[in-house]
């Protein structure tokens, strides 16, 4: 059984929260120990704005707890007249992460029949020891940059898998039959990439680099078009010139994938298809119409997939 980081930090935070409650002789100890355990999150930031969030979760509260246990004394009819105001409250002030925490706070209130401001410090007191112990042991954070650059390379191997596979169908149709399994596996793998490098970039307190994301959101963007490329050329029929030239471009396309190409070179080659097409006599049956009209827009598809990474590469080089 392996035991992963965020638990062996979780259980750590949790227990020093405890046990300084504990040396503090704070009420409820464990109660901070809970915090810290919720409050363990899988980046800095997140980590950090859960903390502050709940903190002010709690001020909320206790102000509501306050106005309903004074007024209608400590019963859980006022606990309930509480939860009805703090909760729409907490939404209204996009608070509603402490919800649970801080009601269960306010439930000390309750039990003590006190809110006086040592209980209230007390309360406060274990808010802060639980989340500043979650936010203490979540500043180390394993860099992802290693992982998330070999499944760059991972998801440019899966588009040349792909784009080869398609330029063979052409000569060979049964071979169309997984394009779209292997086109649905490489949108899940850039999903978890991107998740990946949404994690990274919020373990980075000043810089706000976003090249990662981006990248993984050019990819997304290309693997939809594609996707519609290989549904169209599934019902397309393609004459053996048409055949060789598209085949020509979509092996190209493969081999220079790769993240610094600019995509200007496969646009000048798609161009050139473009203009072989216009020169074509021009069909004599409905069914070629449709058909032609079709490979047009496997063109225009395909066209769009290279202009998405032609505008990447641009955004990036100006930046």
């Amino acid at each position: 059984m392996r035991i992963g980081l965020r638990t062996i930090k979780t259980a750590l935070s949790a227990t020093l929260a405890l046990l300084l409650a504990e040396a503090f002789h704070l009420l409820y100890p464990t109660a901070a120990g809970i915090i810290a355990l919720l409050s363990v999150t899988n980046s800095k930031r997140s980590s950090l704005i859960t903390g502050l969030s709940r903190l002010a979760s709690l001020a909320l509260a206790t102000a509501i707890a306050y106005l309903c246990f004074t007024f209608i004394g400590f019963n859980a009819w006022a606990f309930g007249v509480y939860l009805l105001l703090f909760i729409p409250a907490t939404v209204y002030f996009k608070l509603s992460e402490g919800i649970s925490v801080s009601s269960v706070l306010v439930t000390h209130y309750l039990i003590e029949q006190d809110l006086s401001w040592q209980i209230i410090a007390n309360e406060f007191a274990l808010m802060i020891l639980g989340v500043g112990f979650a936010l203490l042991f979540n500043l180390y954070m394993p860099d992802r940059e290693k992982k998330i650059k070999e499944n760059q390379l991972i998801i440019e191997t899966l588009f040349k898998k792909v784009l080869e596979e398609m330029a063979d169908s052409l000569e060979d149709p049964e071979k169309e039959t997984q394009l779209l399994t292997n086109c649905q596996n490489i949108r899940k793998f850039i999903q978890e990439s991107s998740q990946e490098a949404q994690i990274q970039m919020e373990n980075r307190w000043l810089a706000k680099d976003s090249y990662y994301l981006d990248y993984f959101n050019m990819r997304r963007l290309q693997s939809n078009f594609l996707k519609d490329m290989i549904e169209l050329l599934e019902k397309t029929t393609i004459e053996l010139l048409q055949s060789k030239q598209i085949r020509d471009v979509l092996l190209y396309t493969a081999d220079h994938l790769a993240e610094e190409n600019d995509g200007q070179e496969n646009l000048n080659k798609i161009a050139e298809v473009y203009d072989s097409y216009r020169t074509m006599e021009l069909p004599q049956s409905r069914e070629e119409f449709e058909n032609r009209a079709r490979l047009f827009q496997f063109l225009q598809l395909f066209e769009t997939f290279i202009e998405i990474k032609a505008d990447f590469y641009a955004q990036q080089t100006r930046s």
